[in-house]
Order: structure tokens, then sequence, then C-alpha cells
């Protein structure tokens, strides 16, 4: 194998596995570590430069970043990586003041943002500093789209949601809610340099071929919708008996809430077995600890009315069954139907896009889905001045990703505003610092023990029940917080190697306690996979190879199970290891440098 490239920006940003699976590529160990540190506000910032919304986040995001943390290598269970996200928020202090500060110098240019969700704001966040005039359009009488009418109160407070929002507006945005957007042509004819559109996936798919679903209309409704009814407070009660089809992140806040609306007897029903459903776990966990039943490998047959009222629904029974390929079938087991009862019905099967006001005349092409042909690097439309981003992009993802292709559509916009090409992708800010102090001590704390992840506090279920508003999680203490920090095994502290200094005497080879670094004799990397110590079988991380050495060998180290202990740095004797700290930001609209934000 040739010598590992440690100058391309991308090799270590892939070995920092939690930053590296964050659609918006958040410096994940760089604010825990400030977390530790109580230094809440600089975690804050640190948040707020990449992810836009750290106290949303911190309660709402899906959390790719966890399944991809390194501490799995030691434990079951990731850093709760998330909820340390929410302990900067929840004490991090005055922050606005750190954050750019307008009036700003106006560049001449005209932007229209359509939708008010996080991929429009984002994008107005990282606009607004470089002097375009931003507007806002929204059908919504408050910002934050999707987050503001589908996520319930009892997940995120308004308090919240109305403050990480009004840190964007406060930017100058000029800002036309309760507007109804009926024509892209009508906005591209006012006048604007560019257009964004971030509407999201507004429609929830039904079962419109459903028998009974006609004549049970006045008691079924579709699951997006009943929530923003919900959240806008049109809707305060529901029957007794609650069914909820669909087994998503959606179904489960429908069912959450119909509890606390006056479902006694709530059950979700899905098609899938139990472990394939979409929601996340944590979402099922909390479902069911509130009483709420989950019925799995039931297909809907009927909506079942009697005398014309809704009594219930009729389902079939079904087994998923795996080929080779693991593709799922599901088939009848022949046991008899089964009946539900249920006095509403709320569907929460899917979200689907919409876009009756974009002309299919003004050159902007639609795929075979009637969705627009967008490049997903640059977010830009057919249409060279319509960018699209988030679920309108390429349909129902979450908000983090929504975030991330807010970034890259604003990076666009500023580069076709300059009339420059939007392929030119400004590279990332990158940085490759040591943290030695003294011969063989660091800046951070290297040792890794053994510590299970920590469980968050929730108010009592007798409370939350009652009140739709209460928050259910609580977050942790600062206490708690610090000793869910020390758990991060700093995986953004790279392990340097430098071929000059090493004299081969194998050392770091002996105490490295996963036995991920080898020195041998090269080879094609098929072979020198399966010959180190321990097979590097994950071949979607890249190894680190050395140069050729003194005596012609190699040093190889397999990334994947390197746990960034700092051992083989202390054991070295000639320094040939060192630990460097390895930043990476996203560089935004404009090559802007929002670090210098923090504190």
């Amino acid at each position: 194998m040739e010598p590992t490239n440690t100058q391309d920006p991308e090799y270590y940003h892939k070995v920092v596995d939690c930053q590296y699976a964050c659609p918006a590529h958040t410096p994940v160990p760089e604010y825990i570590r400030l977390i530790a540190a109580e230094k809440y506000t600089e975690a804050y910032m640190v948040n707020w430069e990449s992810n836009v919304f750290p106290g949303i986040l911190g309660r709402t995001c899906d959390r790719p970043c966890e399944p991809a943390c390194r501490r799995v290598r030691v434990e079951e269970e990731p850093v709760a990586i998330c909820r340390l996200k929410r302990v900067a928020a929840d004490n991090k202090g005055a922050v606005q003041q750190l954050m750019p500060q307008g009036p700003f110098s106006p560049n001449g240019k005209k932007i229209a943002l359509i939708g008010a969700g996080p991929a429009s704001l984002t994008v107005a966040r990282d606009l607004a500093p470089l002097g375009y005039e931003l507007h806002l359009f929204d059908e919504q009488i408050l910002g934050g789209g999707m987050m503001r009418s589908q996520i319930p109160a009892f997940r995120l407070p308004e308090q919240v949601l109305r403050e990480e929002v009004n840190y964007i507006l406060n930017l100058g945005i000029h800002t036309q809610f309760l507007t109804y957007v009926r024509s892209l042509k009508e906005v591209l004819d006012g006048g604007y340099d560019a257009v964004f559109v971030g509407t999201g996936a507004p429609r929830g798919r039904d079962l419109p071929k459903l028998p009974g679903r006609q004549e049970g209309a006045a008691h079924i409704h579709i699951g997006i919708d009943w929530l923003a009814s919900v959240a806008f407070e049109h809707i305060s009660t529901i029957g007794k008996r609650v069914i909820v089809l669909g087994g998503g992140n959606t179904a489960m806040d429908c069912c959450r809430t119909a509890r606390r609306l006056g479902g006694e007897q709530v059950k979700v029903v899905v098609r899938s077995p139990f472990a394939d459903m979409k929601a996340s776990p944590w979402e099922k966990e909390d479902a069911l600890h509130e009483d709420i039943q989950i019925y799995d490998n039931h297909v809907p047959l009927s909506f079942e009315l009697k005398g014309g009222k809704l009594v219930g629904m009729k389902f079939e029974k079904v087994k998923a069954v795996y080929d080779e390929r693991g593709k799922r079938q599901l088939l009848p087991t022949g046991e008899p139907d089964v009946f539900l009862e249920a006095d509403e019905v709320l569907i929460a099967i899917g979200q689907e896009n919409s876009f009756p006001w974009i002309e299919r005349s003004l050159g902007l092409a639609f795929d075979q889905w009637d969705m627009p042909v967008v490049d997903p690097l640059t977010f830009q439309s057919t249409h060279p001045r319509v960018f699209f981003g988030g679920d309108a992009a390429f349909g129902p993802k979450n908000i983090i990703t929504a975030v991330a292709h807010g970034h890259q559509a604003a990076i666009s916009i500023d580069l076709f505003c300059q009339g420059k090409s939007v392929r030119e992708r400004p590279a990332p800010y990158t940085n490759l610092l040591s943290q030695k102090m003294g011969i063989h001590e660091w800046s951070y704390d290297s040792a890794v023990a053994a510590d299970l992840r920590y469980v968050v506090p929730q108010a009592e279920k007798v409370v939350t029940l009652k009140n739709i508003k209460q928050e259910v999680e609580l977050g942790f203490a600062p206490s708690t917080a610090y000793k869910e920090a020390q758990r991060c095994l700093n995986c953004d502290v790279q392990t340097v190697f430098t071929e000059s200094r090493c004299i081969e005497c194998d050392a770091c080879m002996d105490v490295c306690p996963t036995s991920c670094i080898t020195f041998i004799t090269n080879a094609p990397e098929e072979e020198l996979r399966q010959k180190l110590l321990v097979p590097a079988e994950n071949k979607e991380q890249e190894l680190l190879v050395s140069a050729p050495l003194q005596t012609g060998r190699v040093m190889v180290k397999d990334e994947d199970v390197c746990l960034h202990c700092g051992l083989c740095a202390e054991r070295c004797p000639t320094s040939a290891w060192d630990m460097q700290k390895f930043f990476y930001s996203v560089t935004k609209a404009g090559n802007h440098d929002f670090s210098r934000c923090r504190p």
C-alpha cells in the first residue's frame, strides 16, 4: 500500500466517527470536553456554528452520531451525545451577544426563502452576515416549520423553539408569516436574485381505498395534520379509544399526544415487526412507558363502522420473511383477522412532498415521483435561480439533515449571486495541534475506563400525562453531565506517527490494548488487512500506513478499533507517536468563520 495521505482533511475527519456521521459535521468531542470543563457557553457556540439549533436538537435529534460512537468498542451503549448537547443549551448563559451583530452592510442581493423550517432558517443564518436581503415566507403564524407544527411541546418546549428561531430572525430577516406562496413564478418575478425552497414534506399519506375510509372520515385523521392542529390549539380532546397507524417517530408523537388529550386505550398498529419499526428506539421506549400498546405484524384491512359511526379497525396478521439479500416480505399467517376497537384513528404511515404551487413551465424539471431534480452537491435545481433543501429536496429525513442542506445551499446561493461556479466548494477549516504537556502527559483526559451510560431523569408520568406542555425529559444535572462527558474517548485527538523518529522497538505494538498497531512487510491492501495482529475487517475505515521504515517494514494501524488512549505515545521512547487534536469545521457561505463568535 502507498503511505496514507494524512494531509487530506477527510482522512482524520473520517476517524472522528461521531462527527463524520453527523450530517452537519458538528465537532462532537470538542464540545463534550467543554461541557466536562463546565464551559457551557463555549460548548453551545461550538454547536451553534454547525448545527444552528443546539437546544432543539439536544431534545429531538435522530442522533446519527450515536450509533457511530467509538465507545461501543468498550461497552454496549454510546456516549449520550444528544443529551449532552442539551446540557450546553440549558446552561449556556448569554450567547446572543456572541453571534453576528447587525445591521450588516447590504450587498445589493435579495433572496426569497419559502418555508420557515430548519433548512430555510439555516440558509438565513449563513447569508445574513454577508449582507443579503432575506425575505422569509411561511403559512404558519411563527417560524420553525415542522419543528413547531409536528413536534409536541412535551418533547420540545415552546420557549426553546422560539428562542433559537429568534436568534436567526433577529439577524434582520424580513418575515412574511401567514403567507401561503401560490406561485413560484410570481416569486421569481419579484426581483429576487435567488429562491430557496424549504417547504418540507407537508402531505401525510392516507389510505383512501381502504373500506370505510370515507364513511368514517369524521373520526379518521392524517397524523401530521392532527399534530399541527394540536400544536396551534385547534384540537384539545380525543376519544378514549385511539388507534395510531404507523411505526415512525410521527406515529410515536401521535400516540403520546393522544394519551395527553384523553386517550385511555391508545394502540399503535404497524405492519412491520417491532424491531423493524422506523421509530427511534428511545421513542418506542417512551411510548411503552406511557402505557401505549404496540401491535406489530398487523396489516390494516378496513375501518369498521356501526350505524354510520366508527367503532374500530380490522387487521390481518402477517409474519416477516427475509430472503438471502435481506429483503423483507410480509406474508399472511393464516390466523383469524383481528378487530381492535377505536373511537378515532390517526394515520401516520409516512409523508410526501407536494408542489402544486410550482408551475411546470418554468424550466424546473421533476422526476417520475414528482420530485424536483436537485443536484445533491449544490442543491441547485434545473432552474439556475432556484435551490432546494431539507425534506423538499430529497424527501423526508430529519432536522439535522435539513440543517446540513441549508449550509450547502447557502454556499451555492452565495457563489451563484457572485457569478461564480456553484461547484467550486470551499474547503473545510482544519487544524492539527499537539496535546503534549511535559514528556508524556496530555491536555485532555486520555484514560479509558468502563463506565455505563447514565440515565436521563424524567418527570413523573402522573404529571406529564395530564399536561401536554410538561416536558418529559428533564435533562442531565451538571454533575451527571460531567460523568457522561468523561465517557467520550476523544476520537478527534489523533495518533500522529513520524517515521523518521521510529526505532522499530515495537513497544507501541506491545502496549496497545486493542492490538491495532502492527509492524509488517508491506503488501496490497487486501493481503495487508488480513496479516495484521488483528485482521482489519471494516473496509469503510482506512488504514494508517507509514512510509518504509529503516528495516523496510511499514507501520500499519487499524483506525477502526483505536481507542485514542494515548498509550502508544506514552510508551514510545523517541516520540515517534504524538497525540494531536484534529479540528474540522465545514466552511460556510462566503468562507465565513463562525468560530470567531465563540467567547
